[in-house]
């Protein structure tokens, strides 16, 4: 089923870490400013950036709300300072709850969790702005071509590290560097709301997922997917459906012609 994703290149991490120099080279800027979650994306662009250019320039912020987990704050600043970097903890609880009562009080699951990625944006740049830095964002290539993220949110950044690289490519990389097996273990979740996990939300594990991708990537027929995956038909174009639909995301707002 893993024939259509590429093996990462030996010297993935050197390729990145070089992209990271030239970007903030280019930019002129002081160094870089992220989001830590505890998830694996995050811990992994922490990690490169850390590498590439440095424990001092780069700033980890913890942005935690009343449903993240005690035990995962702790490990997670515990990961920051294995790492070296400077690291802030800023509660979101809140601020999101002044903008939910701005909003009348009461918002659907999905609205008050854009919420909550839009105002952790916010957060990044207003930090990243007078430090001169450019904010590094840690979605990866499944979540920008599935549409799995929050426009203005967590879809924001500077920069995207791992936006070439698959899920599964990801935890590859991951694994190749020795990140910590809980953050390996974990189940991904954008912790948008308490119980919320990736996989539950796509209706598919990234094992899955990820060779559709690559095969659509390919310009595969989503027939040719399915024989070369093995994977049914439907969900094959359900997956395709679902990046065509979720395309806007990736682009820049429409103007008038």
């Amino acid at each position: 089923m893993m024939d259509l994703v590429p093996a990462i290149d030996p010297d993935e991490s050197g390729r990145i870490h070089r992209f990271l120099v030239r970007q903030v080279e280019a930019a002129g800027a002081n160094g870089v400013v992220l989001g830590l979650s505890g998830g694996i994306d995050s811990a992994l662009s922490a990690r490169l950036a850390r590498d590439a250019l440095g424990p001092d320039r780069v700033l980890g912020l913890l942005l935690p709300d009343r449903s993240y987990p005690a035990a995962l704050r702790e490990e997670t600043i515990g990961y920051a300072r294995d790492l070296g970097i400077p690291f802030e903890v800023i509660d979101l609880a809140p601020i999101e709850s002044s903008v939910v009562a701005a909003l009348g009080g009461s918002l659907a699951p999905v609205d008050r969790g854009n919420v909550k990625a839009r105002i952790r944006m916010l957060l990044l740049y207003a930090r990243a702005r007078p430090l001169g830095r450019l904010v590094i964002g840690t979605g990866n290539r499944s979540e920008l071509e599935l549409g799995y993220f929050t426009k203005f949110g967590d879809g924001a950044a500077d920069l995207l590290p791992l936006g070439h690289l698959y899920k599964t490519q990801v935890r590859a990389l991951a694994r190749r560097l020795g990140l910590p097996a809980a953050i390996q273990e974990r189940a991904p979740t954008a912790g948008l709301w308490e119980g919320q996990t990736d996989e539950a939300e796509l209706g598919l594990p990234y094992a899955r997922l990820d060779p559709i991708l690559a095969g659509l990537d390919r310009g595969l027929t989503p027939a040719e997917i399915a024989a070369r995956t093995g994977l049914p038909p439907e969900e094959v174009r359900s997956v395709g459906d679902r990046v065509q639909r979720h395309r806007h995301k990736r682009l820049l707002p429409p103007t008038p012609t």
